[in-house]
């Protein structure tokens, strides 16, 4: 059964044998430093309407990029307050 589930993800069309997989999971590290506000949260909103216009719709990218957008805002409210 775990191997089933694991093959599955393995071989899914967004599985870590993918761009769809590894793009995502590396901008978690672009989040952690949020080096450039503004442009973390232009890029965070820019490619989660992207990650829903894709096939297949990757939903590990649509959710990476709209924590980038919110913390990118956060950050920007921070320095303009």
């Amino acid at each position: 059964m775990v191997m089933e589930k694991m093959r599955s993800f393995w071989n899914h069309p967004a599985g870590p044998k993918t761009v769809f997989f590894w793009a995502p999971t590396m901008k978690w590290g672009i989040i952690a430093a949020n080096i450039n506000d503004f442009t973390v949260t232009l890029t965070g909103v820019i490619w989660m309407r992207y990650s829903t216009q894709i096939i297949p719709i990757n939903y590990n990218l649509m959710t990476v990029n709209a924590v980038m957008a919110v913390t990118g805002s956060y950050q920007l409210m921070r320095k303009i307050t």
